[in-house]
């Protein structure tokens, strides 16, 4: 048994953290200083936008009226079905009541955040999946206010289809701004907005240094790196399917790692040789985003079983898992570290990442051992309650006051004995 390397990605290069980190802190600063100037003039200095950063109703209704009836219709499929499978997950979400003890009623309960603020990229692509992805899961969870956002384009604002994703979600408030100032616009409540309880959604990493930075003052969905992508593949698979399947995912940027693991060597250099062809079909600058990733970031991993099949990609805890071989049932059962598992090849990331249903905003650089992705959850507060009759609180009383005696924690010892009389 042998786990053999075909393609081995570059070392990473030191990153520049400190360099981004600083940045940040230094906008982040003068925002909460300077409020809404200074959002405004990093909104022109960054992006060249000096328009209303408050999208009107009137501009929203006619960006609407500027998408296709097509468009319109492939959003709304999506739409739908990321709708119902927020549906669905909130129904997973029961409150409960126990008498833990004769006199003693404990309980929980699910309350959403008060207030969301959904960034969508809209840099090098538009991303009209990541609206419809944040804003349908927080107003499916009860998100009483929504306040998206997305980078404008000189002139022209935020793309016309990004804003009928955001309108048709339910977004309450929609602003010209993308970045840093972003971010810090909504944490802080600027322009009309309400602060925000949880920032959402993905970004570069500037945006998610923001996100980190705030962390705290305001709730994350997660820390986010570059987008990554896993196939498992057995000598069922297809040279063809494998290849595009690993080419797509590496076009989101130079950054962003694909891992090829397979039990099939011939499989494996199939891919290895094709990948390149497909890359040339791709337009710019998807073409050198891919090109650069597959070169630097593009792994080829032999394994001689699927179960070390199975153990590399736990290790790898990939963002995305897509498994492409025989008993689909079995890594079902066995893989346990990814941020959303894709099976079968009639199935692809792609689907995921704009219209089959579950989140796309997913952990990546290996969190999937931990966390799981965006959910109706990471929008609820699971709290607790509990209230005691007085046989109850005799009982508790007791034994609290004991403990908190041996621990040396005299006053909750007396509180607790109050309850004895």
């Amino acid at each position: 048994m042998a786990i053999t390397y075909l393609k081995k990605a570059a070392p990473r290069p030191e990153a520049e953290n400190s360099d981004i980190r600083d940045l940040v802190s230094v906008m982040l600063a003068n925002i909460e200083r300077e409020g809404e100037e200074a959002v405004r003039r990093y909104a022109e200095q960054l992006d060249g936008w000096t328009g209303d950063i408050v999208l009107s109703d009137e501009n929203r209704a006619a960006a609407c009226a500027r998408v296709s009836q097509e468009l319109k219709d492939d959003i709304q499929f999506a739409h739908a079905n990321i709708r119902r499978f927020a549906e669905a997950q909130k129904a997973t979400m029961a409150e409960c009541e126990i008498e833990v003890i004769p006199g003693l009623i404990a309980g929980q309960k699910q309350i959403p955040v008060s207030s969301a603020g959904c960034y969508v990229p809209g840099g090098r692509y538009s991303h009209i999946a990541s609206a419809l992805m944040t804003i349908t899961t927080a107003k499916v969870a009860g998100v009483k206010h929504i306040t998206a956002v997305s980078p404008t384009r000189p002139e022209t604002g935020i793309p016309d289809a990004i804003i009928y994703a955001m309108d048709l979600c339910g977004a309450d408030l929609i602003l010209n701004l993308g970045g840093i100032q972003a971010i810090a616009a909504m944490a802080e409540g600027l322009f009309g907005a309400k602060p925000a309880d949880i920032l959402v959604g993905p970004g570069n990493s500037y945006v998610a240094e923001a996100k980190r930075m705030l962390f705290g003052e305001v709730g994350i969905d997660m820390f986010a790196g570059p987008t990554d992508s896993l196939v498992i593949a057995d000598h069922t698979a297809e040279v063809e399917t494998v290849a595009w399947d690993l080419v797509s995912q590496a076009e989101h940027g130079a950054d962003s790692p694909v891992w090829l693991v397979t039990t099939c060597r011939n499989l494996a250099e199939g891919v290895m040789a094709r990948a390149e062809g497909l890359i040339s079909q791709l337009p710019e600058p998807n073409q050198s985003a891919a090109r650069q990733a597959w070169a630097d970031r593009a792994e080829v991993i032999h394994c001689d079983s699927r179960q070390e099949a199975a153990q590399v990609s736990d290790r790898y805890a990939p963002e995305h898992l897509q498994v492409q071989a025989e008993d689909l049932d079995w890594w079902l059962d066995r893989l346990s570290a990814y941020g959303s598992l894709f099976l079968g090849k009639e199935t692809t990331v792609s689907f995921g990442d704009k219209t089959s249903g579950p989140n796309h905003v997913l952990p990546t650089s290996g969190a999937a051992r931990y966390t799981g992705g965006l959910s109706v959850h990471k929008f609820t507060k699971t709290v607790t309650w509990q209230r005691s009759n007085a046989a109850a609180s005799h009982e508790l009383a007791l034994r609290t006051a004991r403990i908190s005696r041996m621990e040396g924690m005299e006053g909750h010892a007396r509180a607790a004995e109050l309850r004895l009389s």
